[in-house]
């Protein structure tokens, strides 16, 4: 339960760091938002995947 909820949290937070690197113009922020954005999607896919197997 703890990995899903930080897997979502690093999710979001991707997501609010990319709208605002594109709000105000900052790449590097938008870049840095998109990288955490991917990475919790594919975190979570993996919990996903695990526990199908589980179960």
């Amino acid at each position: 339960m703890g990995r899903t909820i930080r897997n979502r949290t690093q999710t979001v937070t991707g997501r609010i760091k990319e709208y605002v690197g594109r709000a105000t113009g900052n790449r590097r922020l938008q870049r840095e938002g998109r990288a955490d954005r991917v990475a919790g999607n594919l975190k979570q896919s993996g919990e996903h995947v695990k526990n199908a197997f589980k179960h």
